[in-house]
């Protein structure tokens, strides 16, 4: 890609509003003869002199701001740069808020587990799932229990099948030492719930 293709590409990223270095040079900080000049609503100007393009700024109360001082002549736009930071942080911190970050818990059961006790662990792991966590959950067997792997399959199966509305299997059941582990994840389009409460969850 040319010169000229990279100014135009750095030309329509800052139309949208692409990243612009916190060390950007502006207005008088532009030490150069000459710049590509693209106007306020990313329309071509042109190649114009410093000079000019310092006036053209001036005159529409904007700032020259320099957008790809890679390309030959650099590029620069005029903008309000002060507004332009602004919404910058605006978005970056509606980003932050916006962004879920993946938390993994872990739920333990026995391969014989009872009735009540499967009905408890399955409650903890639709918890994890509906605020939009991964659940590991582990089969732990003990003595002759690790000779019936079959019993921690069947036993993940049907819990997988108990939440299938909340989550999926994002790892199948694999055998690992003495325990079973499977990871279920929250699916995509389900909403989440606000936690109730700080409390430490219970495995």
């Amino acid at each position: 890609m040319g010169l000229r293709d990279a100014s135009v590409v750095w030309t329509e990223n800052s139309a949208r509003g692409g990243p612009i270095s916190s060390d950007t040079r502006i207005n008088d900080r532009i030490r150069v003869p000459e710049v590509r000049l693209v106007g306020p609503s990313g329309e071509q100007v042109g190649i114009v002199r410093i000079e000019d393009a310092l006036r053209l700024a001036q005159e529409a109360d904007l700032d020259l701001v320099e957008v790809a001082p890679q390309a030959r002549p650099p590029v620069c736009r005029l903008m309000d740069y002060g507004k332009f930071k602004y919404e910058s942080a605006q978005k970056a911190r509606e980003s932050r808020r916006n962004q879920q970050l993946t938390v993994i818990k872990e739920q333990k059961l026995r391969p014989k587990i009872d009735t009540h006790d499967y009905e408890t662990k399955r409650g903890h792991v639709i918890r994890f799932l509906e605020h939009g966590n991964k659940v590991k959950v582990t089969i732990m067997f003990r003595g002759r229990e690790q000779s019936r792997p079959e019993l921690g399959y069947r036993l993940l199966q049907r819990l997988a099948d108990d939440v299938a509305d909340l989550g999926f299997v994002e790892a199948a059941p694999k055998q690992d030492g003495r325990n079973m582990i499977m990871v279920l994840a929250p699916h995509k389009s389900q909403k989440t719930r606000p936690k109730a409460s700080a409390g430490t969850d219970t495995n």
